[in-house]
């Protein structure tokens, strides 16, 4: 009975040096730090690879990425300076250099920066008139990264870039751009349409106002060729100008009646009354 005591008891004290000795040792991955406390009170940060600590007395509170983080800033609706309304979002690459710091100076780091990068999103755009917004990404991102990065760094983390993922008008908002852009086309087609029928009106006019001068030019080479002929008709005539007029009324005459007759719907001849008349005079004036 002596014996089985004391090999239990020795096999208990083996068994706790063994795990005393394994709590003591401390192996850390690759991307990773971990934060000691002592007795309830930061002590130290490990790093990756072999690390020991005093069993008992040491305690690992916090495991803290050493990598970059990748934060998604979850998409909000943002009023303008114009009271126009628009939905953004953002996503921020991070860095904790302090371990200690981030557990210690607030209480969850990632959610306090997404906060942050919300609420400073909220407050550059309503500075900021709609074209200016939607136009300036650049400027947003710049200003949203001086911002976080003053206010995160007491809790020892840096702030590598933040990026403006999508910054769109609202449904509604889109709604109603898409209204006035088709008003405002509506308004151009409507221009456009009264600038062209205006400019065919005016070419109208203009051809208009040729065709009166070129009349009109007709109408003065007409009369110049009747003058010429009347003056060789009263060469022809001699001692009897006064028929040169009744010779080229008469020729007129007959150029119209042969014009109608030439038609091809015209079955009517026209014959002066007195044609035989009239020939017999042309014939008489001939003879004498």
């Amino acid at each position: 009975m002596i014996i089985n005591i004391g090999f239990i008891l020795t096999g208990f004290l083996f068994l706790l040096v063994v795990v005393t000795l394994a709590m003591g040792v401390r192996i850390v991955p690759q991307g990773t730090k971990f934060v000691v406390e002592r007795l309830g009170k930061y002590h130290s940060t490990l790093g990756p690879g072999l690390n020991f600590v005093i069993p008992y007395i040491d305690q690992v509170s916090f495991k803290v990425p050493s990598r970059d983080l990748v934060l998604d800033v979850p998409s909000q609706e943002v009023i303008t300076r114009d009271n126009a309304v628009i939905t953004a979002n953002a996503i921020a690459f991070i860095n904790v250099t302090s371990p200690e710091k981030a557990v210690y100076g607030v209480e969850d780091f990632q959610l306090a920066i997404r906060n942050l990068a919300q609420t400073s999103l909220r407050s550059i755009v309503g500075d900021m008139d709609l074209d200016e917004t939607l136009s300036n990404r650049d400027k947003i991102k710049a200003k949203l990264k001086e911002n976080i990065s003053d206010d995160i760094a007491p809790w020892g983390i840096t702030l590598k870039t933040v990026e403006i993922q999508d910054i769109k008008p609202s449904g509604t908002m889109q709604t109603s751009m898409e209204e006035q852009a088709a008003a405002e086309r509506d308004r151009r087609a409507t221009v456009t349409r009264a600038e062209g029928n205006k400019k065919a009106m005016i070419l109208e006019a203009e051809g208009k106002l040729e065709a009166a001068k070129l009349e009109a030019h007709a109408k003065v080479a007409l009369a110049q060729a009747d003058q010429k002929s009347i003056e060789l008709v009263r060469e022809g005539l001699g001692d009897q100008p006064e028929l040169a007029g009744k010779f080229l009324i008469g020729t007129r005459y007959l150029q119209t009646l042969q014009a109608v007759g030439a038609g091809e719907n015209s079955r009517t001849v026209v014959l002066p009354a007195d044609l035989t008349r009239a020939i017999e005079g042309l014939l008489s004036s001939k003879g004498a």
